[in-house]
């Protein structure tokens, strides 16, 4: 069998820097967020992106060919889990449960900042406005979930008015503390939680 000789220059291993990390990942994302917080999307600078990751700007564009399409990821890693759909014995519990979730969410700064300045983007960038299209319908299958309990425990009307409903829970939530910018005490959320199943139970 033929040596290769000690001259022969060895193949070099691929180098840890090509890998895409989770970790670091993590951290664009969370960069991202802050930057938009900052700025706006409008003036998102992927280079500040990287800074404050501790990463370089080579590190965004071996994940993402471009600055939309790094933002929507970050849109789809965290926007499911926003809300609290699952099962607490009853609608009345449901609604609470799903409501002191979102208040938290929504009490964050970088969501507080970042939330209206989503929603204008959706408007103006069809790229923005398929993925919260597709955001939006996840997290409406998981309110049918929650419709769906409430009808099997005889709670609402199999008839409900589902499109209606699934706009009500909500609403009111997000239009006191992302549209007026309001406090909500745990009171409110007693009223609206009140306030929302009475208007199930109507639609």
């Amino acid at each position: 069998m033929e040596r290769k000789s000690i001259d022969e220059p060895r193949r070099r291993k691929p180098s840890g820097a090509a890998v895409i990390r989770a970790d670091l990942t993590e951290a664009l994302f969370r960069a991202l967020f802050e930057e938009w917080a900052d700025t706006g999307y409008a003036a998102i600078s992927l280079e500040r992106v990287a800074a404050r990751a501790g990463a370089g700007k080579a590190a965004i564009y071996r994940r993402w060919p471009s600055k939309r399409d790094f933002a929507c990821d970050a849109i789809a890693s965290v926007g499911v889990g926003l809300g609290e759909f699952s099962d607490h014995g009853s609608l009345a519990a449901d609604i609470a449960a799903y409501l002191q979730k979102t208040r938290r969410v929504l009490r964050h700064p970088l969501v507080r900042r970042i939330v209206p300045d989503l929603v204008a983007e959706r408007i103006r960038s069809e790229d923005l406005a398929k993925v919260l299209g597709h955001l939006a319908t996840a997290r409406r299958a998981l309110g049918e979930t929650l419709l769906d309990r409430a009808i099997a425990r005889g709670e609402l009307d199999a008839g409900i008015d589902r499109e209606l409903a699934l706009d009500f829970i909500p609403s009111p939530l997000y239009w006191r503390m992302v549209v007026r910018g309001k406090p909500v005490s745990t009171a409110d959320l007693s009223r609206q939680s009140t306030a929302l199943v009475a208007a199930l139970k109507a639609c």
